[in-house]
């Protein structure tokens, strides 16, 4: 194994792509920010349960019990949130749809903004991007098209892995973090493409604790006996005149919901009795980030131009143009810092280290890689792409919402504020 990690440039990335290795791979491996043993919570899940499971760890002759602390999905969403605010702050150039709600801000609520092809669920085949629509001139005249049915979008209804220039095009990262246009023009039979991108944070040798409750009023201490009722007045969330209460069919209407209305805790004073509930996050023996991507997934990519069948050449310069961003999303994401929740925030032991899979007989080439490296890969590898002829949008595509979207926003943000209030 070589003794010093060498820097990961353009040249050893693209002979990487153009061979035959498998995937670079980087394991970090990390602690708590507050030192080994200190508790980090883990996302819960469908009735507030953690991902607990047993794994197979190097050296351990038996399974052992770890816990998930950030999914691929949420890792892949941490990735594109690193590029979202590289693009922003005009580090890195990348193509980028965007709907601006800005013209609609009177008819919301809360003011949306702009969303990106980087900040929706579903990457370029996510729904509110399809229920946009984009100027277009016909005749000499400009019209709005829905998005899907416009000139540019209708590539994507023919996009496969033989053909993905569209959507390396308009959105390079679909390519690597998966996408599946289940609810285009084409239904279930919209295209579809793996991850190649992937990564996640897993607790090892995890151990569940428990948490504690309790809260000291300084003013209101004793609280039995005194009912609160939901005030009709504007600007007041609670009385206790029930003169003063809302009204639903006759009856003054108590604070809270179910067995526990009319209780001063509902309205957040008072104390709260100390208490100790389950699912109070985990000490770990360490946590651990692994990260893969796979060159295989990428080699799968073929990307014709001007209505042409594809050559290698270009498919080359492609391939390598994602496997740099996906090694630079990576980057940015875990140099930004591993802050995944509140008590889960995590430092890594050693810096961390990519190897380069490639000789099944042989040790794995080790590299380094940091922000200003990992930009310049990506400006290389379009480069080197854009040569070859294949280029991306190079400015922001502008959508905007149509009236039925704003309505349904609209509508969303009505019924939020019920049920905040209602709470």
């Amino acid at each position: 194994m070589p003794d010093e990690l060498t820097e990961l440039t353009f040249e050893k990335l693209q002979s990487a792509v153009s061979g035959s290795a498998a995937a670079f791979r980087c394991r970090n491996k990390l602690q708590p920010a507050g030192g080994e043993g200190d508790k980090v919570f883990p996302p819960t899940y469908a009735g507030a349960v953690y991902a607990v499971e047993k794994r197979r760890i190097p050296k351990r002759p038996e399974p052992v019990p770890c816990v998930l602390l950030d999914s691929v999905q949420s890792q892949a969403n941490r990735m594109e949130e690193a590029l979202q605010k590289a693009v922003e702050s005009g580090d890195l150039a990348i193509p980028l749809i965007q709907v601006d709600f800005s013209e609609d801000s009177s008819k919301l609520l809360d003011p949306v903004g702009k969303i990106t092809s980087l900040q929706v669920p579903h990457r370029l085949a996510d729904a509110i991007l399809r229920d946009s629509e984009v100027e277009e001139n016909d005749g000499g005249q400009t019209k709005p098209v829905p998005f899907r049915y416009s000139k540019i979008g209708k590539g994507i209804n023919t996009a496969s892995l033989r053909n993905a220039t569209t959507i390396f095009r308009l959105c390079p990262t679909a390519l690597l973090f998966g996408m599946w246009d289940s609810t285009g023009p084409k239904g279930g039979l919209g295209a579809k493409f793996e991850r190649a991108m992937v990564s996640e944070v897993v607790g090892i040798n995890a151990s569940s604790g428990v948490k504690t409750l309790s809260r000291i009023d300084p003013i209101i201490t004793n609280t039995e006996d005194i009912p609160l009722y939901q005030s009709k007045e504007e600007g007041q969330i609670w009385t206790l005149d029930e003169t003063k209460a809302k009204k639903v069919n006759g009856a003054s209407q108590k604070l809270g919901k179910g067995n526990k209305k009319g209780k001063v805790s509902n309205a957040n004073l008072g104390n709260v009795l100390p208490s100790i509930h389950e699912s109070g996050g985990f000490t770990i023996e360490y946590a651990e980030q692994l990260m893969t991507l796979s060159l295989i997934a990428l080699r799968r990519l073929s990307f014709p131009v001007n209505g042409t069948e594809s050559n290698e050449a270009t498919n080359q310069a492609g391939r390598a143009v994602l496997a740099a961003l996906g090694l630079c999303a990576a980057t940015l994401a875990f140099e930004s810092g591993m802050g995944l929740r509140s008590r889960c925030l995590l430092w890594p032991v050693k810096a961390p280290k990519w190897e380069l899979l490639d000789k099944p007989d042989q040790e794995p080439q080790r590299f380094s890689l940091d922000r200003s490296s990992a930009r310049r890969l990506v400006q290389d590898a379009y480069a080197a792409s854009k040569a070859a002829g294949l280029d991306w949008m190079e400015e922001p595509l502008t959508l905007k919402p149509s009236d039925d979207l704003v309505q349904l926003v609209r509508k969303s943000q009505e019924l939020a504020v019920k049920e905040e209030a209602g709470a």
